[in-house]
């Protein structure tokens, strides 16, 4: 059955970071609005069957003109493997209805954000740091990414640049690339739970982590996320829920 609310929009440019990495922009279906952190789905046009829809972040700028999407490639994926072999001038269709919870906005006041990533989860993540609210509400905030070799970490030279020179005033962001495969000098070795563990995140930005100062954001490996939940569990934070405020906010990304 046709989704009625789909709109085909071409691919404008694209950005292959590694062979399973990439990057690419739409053009932005008229009346899609969204607030950062939120997905949509898309899909690859088909002659024959049923489209495959999957949920993507939204990396780009609440204001930008165009949407801005980060893919993995996923071996013998439905979805993927087309949209990898895509070029620019080929055309995704885009479902704009807007869904998802992990907005700054559901947070109450707090000095620090802490933004934790694992591979394709920093897509949302990149969306909140264009957004010049986001940076008005905190005094820090810091972004981990997690991935397994120098060369997947995707967006590096924009959160270096971003961390040396902040876009907007009022706030500062401390850049934390992590590396669970092969080591760099000036990055941290080890899985995000393991830095949290031991304190070496806390000292490598020089603040702690506490539910009276800090809010935190966890996207990517559900693994990752599960274990997170147990430790800031055990650390005094509480999940936002619906109706309840709380300290941190968790999404998986597949």
């Amino acid at each position: 059955m046709k989704d009625d609310r789909s709109v085909s929009c071409p691919i404008i440019w694209r950005r292959d970071w590694t062979p399973w990495l990439f990057s690419f922009g739409t053009t932005r279906p008229a009346g899609l609005d969204f607030t950062p952190g939120q997905f949509v789905r898309i899909a690859m046009p088909t002659t024959d069957g049923e489209p495959v829809w999957r949920a993507y972040s939204i990396a780009s700028s609440p204001a930008a003109e165009e949407l801005e999407f980060y893919s993995i490639v996923v071996p013998d994926g439905p979805f993927t493997q087309p949209l990898s072999r895509s070029r620019v001038g080929d055309r995704v269709l885009v479902d704009p209805t807007v869904y998802g919870f992990l907005r700054t906005d559901r947070f109450t006041a707090a000095r620090h954000l802490w933004l934790l990533a694992t591979g394709t989860g920093i897509a949302p993540f990149l969306s909140m740091l264009a957004d010049e609210a986001v940076w008005r509400r905190f005094e820090r905030i810091v972004v981990v990414h997690s991935v397994r070799r120098p060369v997947e970490l995707a967006y590096r030279d924009l959160l270096e640049t971003r961390a040396a020179r902040a876009p907007f005033d009022g706030c500062r962001l401390d850049y934390r690339p992590t590396l669970t495969a092969e080591h760099e000098i000036g990055s941290l070795e080890g899985r995000i739970t393991d830095l949290l563990v031991d304190g070496r995140l806390e000292r490598s930005v020089g603040i702690d982590l506490s539910p009276d100062d800090s809010r935190l954001m966890l996207c990517g490996n559900p693994s990752m996320i599960k274990q997170m939940r147990v430790l800031l569990g055990a650390s005094g934070f509480a999940p936002v829920r619906r109706d309840t405020p709380g300290h941190y906010i968790s999404e998986n990304f597949w």
